[in-house]
């Protein structure tokens, strides 16, 4: 029963690890003020942006670093880099660290800027330094896009730390505690908005001061946990029937906490301060959850046998199912002449058709579920890169979107709602990710293919963006924007992982999943150089310089780039509808072999 108990207390530990890590979403509260410190066009403020999702294609290293360091080092290791990264940016942007010199970009407005400003400095400074002033990449905003490249490294450190607890302490439901913990990372820019005004928010400085402490005293509570980790047992069914069940109660709570942070507002610092408390309340909540189960067997009697958890919410594919499920594809490829579970080169008759629609959709079709895929088999993959393409125009163009809330808000004049839109994007993603694992649930109920649930989780994007395009200065359709795009982006970050290990093969996940992460920092790169080109451009004939940074007021500073992203995002559901098509007989196929074992 003890080891019961501290199983249930590193599960809240890692909800809180996971809920006060996820700094990466606020970076829009505060990049509007940074963008003025340092004095950079909007070009360079999405390098800044870029550096932190950069730091994703090097979490890799937290794996190097826990085959040297215990798991507790490792975590204080990456509260450590976040500690420098955000602590370092805070000293900038409050003016405590003196800057040599500000940088500009090489366009007509930054040419003018140097004239206004850069003529002065060359007294001071080498003509070296003028002169790299204008390519826009000064050593200063060098050391701030390395900073950000470490506190982005910190998040994925964070992350490695708490899947390795998870998958420890429930060894048998694993996808679910996956699932639950990786949903609270959407709400952290709600419980730091709620911080700040309970705070100081006069200034979106405190946003950097508590991205760089809050981790570490989450490290410092979740420190006991983690050191007094129970022996792992062997399954027992009873015991997974009863966690199975608390996973449910656990994902209700997490739904009232994401609907008390996206519905009650504050009014003044008081009123903050009291919600931010009750939202930490909610987030210790789950440690009573396992004694009211085990005080409750009745309750589990009568309303568990409504709910058949066969599946998870993370992974759907479970090493006895696909085995089985290799067997008996085998003996019907045999029975009926279909090709061999083994060789995932699809119909021999899609030669017949290379002019058709059809020959497209069979060319290399996925056969079985579950079929382990090398890197160079990746590649060879029109699967994979129909998954990349959906992925790197869905939810990566969603991070972006989230990335300039900050400027979005402040070019429609909308300033003060800014926070309001960070709370609406983090709940709302929060939500979607919390309903990744809802296919399951129903799964007894209603199948569908899990990339058939990809493609319906891809819709509101390119609708939300073209609601901005059509009704873009209406606060309310701001917010409805902000919600869905944060809804779609959250199911796809939740549910990337499970449509990996489907589709490429559970034991090669982990390195397949990061291969398909590359999209983040490119798509960063990317879709935020052509939000920054056209806002920059805009900027000549709007406001101009304002406080030494580049601003554009006005729809027109972001219309063109929702067109796009708009766009793209229609491009990614495309992508989604045809990887949906090409593998839905492989998920018939798993399916009905699942359920003929059961009626045996």
């Amino acid at each position: 029963m003890a080891g019961q108990s501290r199983k249930w207390m590193i599960l809240v530990a890692t909800i809180w690890i996971q809920a006060f890590t996820g700094t990466n979403f606020d970076f829009s509260a505060y990049s509007s003020e940074m963008k003025a410190v340092l004095g950079v066009s909007q070009v360079q403020l999405n390098y800044l942006a870029t550096a932190s999702d950069l730091g994703k294609a090097v979490g890799w290293s937290s794996g190097l670093a826990l085959m040297w360091l215990p798991l507790w080092a490792v975590m204080f290791t990456a509260a450590a880099m976040g500690l420098v990264g955000y602590g370092v940016q805070w000293l900038v942007i409050s003016n405590v660290i003196a800057l040599p010199y500000f940088v500009v970009s090489y366009s007509p407005l930054s040419i003018r800027y140097v004239r206004l400003v850069s003529v002065a400095k060359c007294e001071a400074n080498a003509v070296l330094n003028c002169c790299s002033s204008f390519f826009g990449f000064h050593r200063t905003l060098s050391k701030v896009f390395l900073l950000c490249l470490l506190a982005g490294c910190s998040i994925c450190w964070f992350n490695t730390v708490c899947f390795v607890l998870c998958i420890k302490n429930f060894p048998s439901i694993r996808p679910l505690a996956l699932s639950l913990t990786v949903s609270f990372n959407g709400v952290s820019a709600a419980l730091y908005n709620l911080a700040v005004n309970s705070l100081n928010p006069s200034t979106s400085a405190v946003y950097l001061l508590l991205n760089a402490l809050v981790p570490l005293f989450t490290s410092i509570a979740a420190l006991v946990p983690i050191l007094r980790q129970p022996p792992v047992d062997p399954p027992d069914p009873e015991v997974v029937k009863r966690d199975q069940f608390t996973f449910l109660k656990l994902n209700l709570l997490a739904v009232i906490t994401g609907l008390y942070l996206l519905f009650l507002h504050p009014s003044n610092a008081l009123m903050a301060c009291f919600l931010f408390a009750g939202a930490v309340f909610l987030l210790i909540l789950p440690l009573g959850i396992p004694g009211v189960v085990y005080a409750r067997n009745w309750f589990r009697r009568t309303v568990y046998s409504s709910f058949r958890l066969d599946g998870s919410g993370f992974i759907l594919v479970d090493a006895e199912d696909l085995e089985l499920h290799k067997e008996l594809l085998s003996r019907d490829s045999v029975a009926n002449g279909l090709p061999n579970s083994s060789n995932i080169e699809g119909s021999p008759h899609g030669a017949d058709k290379c002019c058709s629609c059809a020959a497209v959709i069979e060319k290399d079709q996925l056969v079985m579920l579950g079929q382990e895929h090398t890197a160079k088999m990746l590649g060879c993959s029109l699967d994979f890169w129909l998954y990349y393409l959906a992925y790197f125009c869905g939810g990566t163009i969603g991070l972006v979107y989230s990335n300039n809330i900050g400027q979005i808000a402040q070019s429609l004049g909308h300033s003060l709602m800014n926070s309001r839109l960070i709370t609406v994007y983090s709940a709302f993603s929060f939500f979607g990710r919390l309903l990744s694992a809802a296919p399951d649930f129903i799964r007894t109920k209603f199948y569908f293919a899990r990339t058939g649930w990809l493609t319906i989780a891809l819709l509101p994007t390119p609708i939300a963006f073209f609601v901005l395009v059509a009704f873009g200065g209406n606060p309310l359709a701001i917010q409805a924007g902000t919600a869905l795009i944060g809804l779609s982006s959250g199911f796809i970050f939740a549910a990337a992982v499970s449509i990996t290990s489907e589709l490429f093969g559970p034991e090669s996940a982990g390195v397949n999943h990061n291969i398909l992460i590359t999209n983040i920092p490119i798509g960063s790169l990317i879709y935020g150089f052509l939000a920054a080109l056209v806002y920059d451009s805009n900027a000549v004939s709007g406001v101009g310089l304002l406080a030494n940074s580049v601003v554009c007021m006005g729809r027109k500073c972001y219309f063109w780039t929702f067109v796009w992203w708009g766009c793209i995002s229609l491009l990614g559901l495309a992508s989604s509808v045809l990887l949906f098509i090409r593998t839905k007989p492989a998920y018939h196929r798993f399916e009905q072999s699942r359920t003929s074992t059961m009626l045996y």
